[in-house]
């Protein structure tokens, strides 16, 4: 059973309420926008979840900060030199159209080449990259996730490429199954293994509480540079709807 409901907890700032069968409450700050979200125990009331945002104000506003002061990316149109971002670097569209099977290639450090069918649709030049990115993104995923397993002590039984919409990566702890969002083929390869590291600690600690960040800091002691690099490159336009 869950219940919603909307506090306000100052005159720029309200919350979605979420409560359900939980133990413990937890705060999150989504993009673009900077929505706030608590999900609280059903015996907590309001004056319990209010008093628990105003201690965490502070880190509430600096996360609507860092958001709403990222650049973003006008919807992409598959077009001739056109901006797209592969591990962090920025590319220009060259596309070709020719009657052969469509591909992708990255041959220097000024273009990606984009060889389609004539006539084909912004939707399938779109679905062309996209796979492409796919492609390229589980090349690294498994030598990274090899390598933090074996030092982080934990064993990842799956792992899968999803588009996400507020999230970089999930992890299903009981499954020991991790989702990587396909927009980290955009961004450095650093990026994609913080993330990988940030779901793999998930396996020893559920929640972002002071073990967690002792875990992290243990094992990947540059994390919030990481972390600052993952968010100072653009994202697309429609990465963060929902």
């Amino acid at each position: 059973m869950e219940e919603t409901s909307v506090l306000n907890i100052t005159p720029e700032i309200c919350i979605d309420v979420v409560r359900k069968n939980i133990k413990h409450m937890h705060l999150a700050v989504y993009p673009p926008t900077g929505r706030v979200r608590i999900a609280a125990p059903l015996r907590i009331n309001d004056e319990g979840v209010r008093l628990f945002a105003i201690s965490k104000l502070s880190w509430i506003k600096k996360n609507q900060r860092n958001f709403i002061a990222q650049d973003r990316q006008a919807p992409r149109q598959y077009k001739e030199r056109e901006s797209h971002y592969f591990q962090g670097k920025r590319y220009l569209l060259r596309i070709t159209e020719q009657d052969t099977p469509p591909k992708v290639v990255v041959k220097t450090k000024t273009y990606i080449d984009l060889y389609v069918r004539p006539n084909s649709t912004t939707e399938q030049r779109q679905d062309i990259i996209n796979e492409w990115y796919r492609a390229e993104l589980k090349k690294l995923i498994q030598p990274i996730i090899e390598k933090w397993q074996n030092r982080i002590g934990v064993t990842v039984n799956d792992w899968q490429v999803k588009q996400m919409k507020t999230k970089w990566g999930t992890c299903n702890i009981e499954q020991k199954r991790i989702w990587i969002n396909l927009e980290l083929a955009k961004k450095p390869v650093i990026c994609l293994e913080y993330i990988v590291v940030h779901e793999l600690i998930h396996l020893l600690e559920r929640h972002h509480n002071d073990r967690f960040l002792s875990l992290i800091e243990a094992f990947m002691p540059q994390w919030k540079f990481y972390k600052e690099e993952l968010n100072r490159f653009p994202v697309s336009h429609g990465e963060w709807t929902y």
